[in-house]
Order: C-alpha cells, then structure tokens, then sequence
C-alpha cells in the first residue's frame, strides 16, 4: 500500500513582479542577488531575478518576504535536496 506525504499549507502572493510572501516555509537552502531557493512545505521553491533581497525571515512562522524584480518561479519536488546537505543558515550559525 502505498503511504501519501501530508503536506501543510504554502501560499505564494506576488505584487507587480517586485514582492512576494511565501508562506510554508521550512528553510532557505541558498540567496543571492539571482536567485533565492527554499525549501517550501510543496516542495523545492526557486524564484529568479534581479537585485533580490530576502526582507523579512521568520522560520518559526514560516515566512519569507522577498523583494526584487522578479522574473520566474519554478517548484520541483522536495526529495531533489540531498539528505547530507545541510543548509545556508545552519553553516552560517556552526
């Protein structure tokens, strides 16, 4: 028998391609100028752009505003991440 993965609730709200609230989500694997990836509740989240800017980070309520001209957004699933790979903040705070 085959076991569903229950997955919580994500939102993702973009304004006029230069904000956005994701909601769902679980870490920041990576950000910079191009490019932010997280690890979202549906999955493996990357918005690309320019100029990108991580403004508020509350991982306990899982929430991430970002802002920046945004030019694309592209999910794919959460077991693409290696399981040995650890993320952006828990090198930063070692």
């Amino acid at each position: 028998m085959e076991e569903k993965q229950v997955r919580g609730p994500h939102k993702l709200v973009i304004n006029n391609r230069q904000t956005s609230l994701v909601t769902g989500v679980l870490d920041v694997l990576s950000f910079d100028l191009n490019e932010v990836l997280l690890e979202t509740e549906q999955g493996m989240l990357m918005v690309k752009g320019m100029d990108l800017h991580v403004n508020r980070l509350n991982l306990e309520k899982g929430e991430v505003d970002l802002s920046g001209n945004i030019d694309s957004v592209a999910y794919s699933e959460a077991g693409s991440r290696g399981k040995n790979e650890e993320s952006l903040f828990g090198k930063l705070f070692r």
